[in-house]
C-alpha cells in the first residue's frame, strides 16, 4: 500500500483526495438503488477514466479495498431477511446461506442481503470466509441483550448498505455475555474490511464499548449516520477514509480513529468529503500514523485533545476544534529524535506512513530538547482553534503555507497558541493565534513570510475587538478573541517586512470565526510592533 514517495505525498495530497472523491463520494448524490424491475441495484459513481486523475483514482483503489463496483449488484439475486421476534425469514437467491436459530441470524455466503424488519433482541452473523458480502438495511432495527448486534466474523469485505429514505436503528448491549480477548466488543463490529454507503439513515448505539469498529479497513463512501458510544465511536485499523455523508459522533473516549500503531504504514486516516461532527470524553480524531483533511468538514465540538496523529496534514475543507487539551497534536510513537543541544540523533522512528496521503515534514521556529519525527502542515482550509491547552502543537515541525488558521489559545502561560519543538515555517496563508505570553512560539527564520508579534501590557478581555492596522492606518486585520489573551501572532501576505504597524482596541469588527475587517472608529491605540521582529516568551517547544 505505496502511494507515493514521501517526498512526493506532500503535493499530492489535494489531487488524491479528488481521486477518492470521484472514485466514491458521487454515489451520495445519484440514484444508489434500482426498484426490482432494474438489472442492477445500485448506480456506478462517475469515475475519471484518463489522466492523472485516473491514476489516482486507481491508486485508492489498490490501496484500500473500496471501489466503483462495490456499489453495483443485480437486484435480481438479492436475498430478502425479514427479521421479527422468533419469526425471521429468509428468501430469494441466497437464502439457502441464511440461517436462522431462535433470533440469531447467520450469514455463510457471499451474495447481497436486504434486512428490513425490527429484532427487540436479535443478533445478525456474518460467516462467510473469504467471500464479498453486501447487508442493505432497509427500515431495518435489531437490538441486541446479550452482545453485538451486528458480528462480521469473516469476510473478503461487507457493504454496508443504507437504503434511500430509510431509518436504521442498530444497539447493542450495555453488558457482554462473551468478554473473551478476540471477542467482539462494539455495536458494529467487523474482523473484515468495512464500507458503509447508501442515502439512508443509521442510528448506532453502542452501549457496552464501541459503537463502530472493523480491524481491518474502513470506508465511510455516504450515508447519515449518527453513533453513540460509551468508549470509542467509529474506529478503522488499517485505514479509516471519509469520502462522502453525514456523520455525527458522540463518544465517552475517542471519536473518530484510525488504529494500527504496529505498522508504519498502516492506521492513517483521511477525511476527503462529506460532513463530520464528533463529541467526545478523549481525542477527537485520531490516528496512529498519519491524518490528513484535503476537503469536507470536521467539527470536534468537545474533547481533550482534537485531532491527534505523528503527521497531521490539513489542505483543504473546514476545521472547527475545541479542546480542554490541545487542539491540533502532532505527537505519538516517535523514533527518530534529535537532540538540538547535543546534536545527537537516535534512529528507530515511526515514519510517515508509506500508504496513507500524509503531509511532508514543515519548517520553522522554536525548539526545545527534542525534535522527533512529527509534522503538522496547513497548506490550505479554513482551521478555527478553541484549545484550553495548545493550539497548535507539534513535537516535530510545522509549517503554515495556505488557508486561514485562527487559533483562540490557553489563557494560563504553561502553554500557548504555537507550540513548536522544530521549525514553525510561515510561507504562505494568515494565521491568528492567540493565547497567553509566557510560552509564546513565533515563525522562525526559515519563514518567507512576516507578521506581527503583539504583546500586551495587561491582558485584553474576550470580546475585545483588536486592529492592525499599516503605517497609512489602514487595517490590516481586525481579530475578536474568544477569551481573555495577552499575545497575538499574526501573519499574511498583507504584512510588509520591517514595517511598523498599530495596535488597537475598540471600534467594530466584522469578522468570520473572529478574523476580519472593520473600522478604528472609536478605537484606541494599544501599541506598535514591527513586523518580523519576534521575541518567543519562556521557552517553545514543550510538549
Amino acid at each position: 500500500m505505496n502511494f507515493f514517495s514521501r517526498a512526493h505525498r506532500a503535493t499530492s495530497v489535494v489531487a488524491l483526495a479528488l481521486a477518492v472523491a470521484l472514485a466514491g463520494c458521487s454515489t451520495q448524490s445519484t440514484s444508489s438503488t434500482a426498484d426490482a424491475s432494474s438489472s442492477s441495484a445500485a448506480s456506478a459513481p462517475s469515475v475519471a477514466t484518463s489522466g492523472t486523475a485516473a491514476e489516482l483514482a486507481s491508486s485508492i483503489a489498490e490501496s484500500t479495498h473500496f471501489d466503483a463496483d462495490d456499489l453495483t449488484w443485480d437486484a435480481a439475486k438479492e436475498t430478502t431477511i425479514s427479521v421479527a421476534n422468533g419469526a425471521s425469514t429468509a428468501g430469494g437467491n441466497d437464502a439457502a446461506a441464511v440461517a436462522v436459530d431462535g433470533d440469531k441470524i447467520t450469514i455463510s455466503a457471499g451474495g447481497t442481503y436486504r434486512v428490513s424488519g425490527n429484532l427487540s433482541d436479535g443478533e445478525l452473523v456474518v460467516a462467510a470466509g473469504d467471500e464479498v458480502v453486501r447487508i442493505v438495511l432497509d427500515n431495518a432495527t435489531v437490538t441486541s441483550s446479550t452482545g453485538s448486534v451486528v458480528d462480521i466474523q469473516s469476510a473478503n469485505e461487507v457493504l454496508l448498505f443504507l437504503e434511500d429514505g430509510t431509518t436504521n436503528t442498530l444497539s447493542d448491549a450495555a453488558t457482554y455475555t462473551d468478554t473473551g480477548t478476540d471477542a467482539a466488543n462494539a455495536a458494529v463490529y467487523s474482523l473484515a474490511d468495512l464500507t458503509i454507503a447508501g442515502k439512508g439513515k443509521l442510528s448506532v448505539n453502542g452501549n457496552y464499548n464501541d459503537g463502530i469498529v472493523t480491524k481491518d479497513g474502513l470506508v465511510l463512501a455516504a450515508g447519515n449516520v449518527t453513533v453513540k458510544a460509551v468508549d470509542d465511536g467509529i474506529t478503522g485499523k488499517d485505514y479509516t477514509v471519509l469520502l462522502d455523508g453525514i456523520y455525527d459522533v458522540t463518544a465517552g473516549g475517542d471519536g473518530f480513529k484510525a488504529s494500527n500503531d504496529s505498522d508504519a504504514n498502516r492506521g492513517w486516516l483521511l477525511v476527503a468529503g462529506g460532513k463530520l461532527t464528533v463529541a467526545s470524553g478523549d481525542d477527537g480524531v485520531k490516528a496512529a500514523t498519519s491524518l490528513t483533511i484535503s476537503d469536507g468538514t470536521v467539527t470536534v465540538s468537545k474533547s481533550e485533545e482534537g485531532l491527534e496523529a505523528a503527521h497531521i496534514a490539513i489542505s483543504g475543507g473546514t476545521v472547527n476544534v475545541t479542546s480542554t487539551d490541545d487542539g491540533l497534536n502532532a505527537a505519538g510513537g516517535s523514533s527518530t529524535i534529535t537532540d538540538t543541544t547535543a546534536g545527537d540523533t537516535e534512529t528507530g522512528a515511526q515514519d510517515a506512513p508509506q500508504g496513507a496521503p500524509a503531509g511532508g515534514m514543515g519548517g520553522g521556529g522554536g525548539g526545545m530538547d527534542t525534535v522527533g519525527d512529527f509534522s503538522l502542515d496547513i497548506s490550505g482550509g479554513d482551521v478555527t482553534v478553541n484549545a484550553e491547552g495548545d493550539g497548535l502543537d507539534s513535537n516535530g515541525t510545522a509549517s503554515i503555507s495556505g488557508g486561514t488558521v485562527v487559533i483562540n489559545g490557553p489563557s494560563n502561560d504553561g502553554n500557548g497558541a504555537l507550540d513548536v519543538n522544530g521549525d514553525l515555517s510561515v510561507t504562505g496563508g494568515t494565521i491568528a493565534a492567540a493565547g497567553s505570553s509566557g510560552m509564546a512560539v513565533t515563525p522562525s527564520a526559515t519563514s518567507t513570510q512576516s507578521g506581527v508579534q503583539i504583546t500586551f501590557d495587561s491582558a485584553v478581555s474576550a470580546g475585545t475587538v483588536v486592529h492592525i492596522a499599516d503605517s497609512t492606518g489602514a487595517v490590516v486585520a481586525t481579530f475578536v478573541p474568544t477569551k481573555t489573551v495577552a499575545s497575538i501572532v499574526f501573519s499574511s501576505a498583507t504584512v510588509t517586512a520591517g514595517e511598523t504597524y498599530t495596535v488597537l482596541t475598540g471600534g467594530t469588527a466584522d469578522v468570520k470565526a473572529g478574523l476580519g475587517t472593520g473600522s478604528t472608529t472609536g478605537a484606541t491605540k494599544a501599541m506598535t510592533a514591527v513586523a518580523g521582529d519576534y521575541t518567543s516568551g519562556g521557552g517553545p517547544g514543550r510538549r
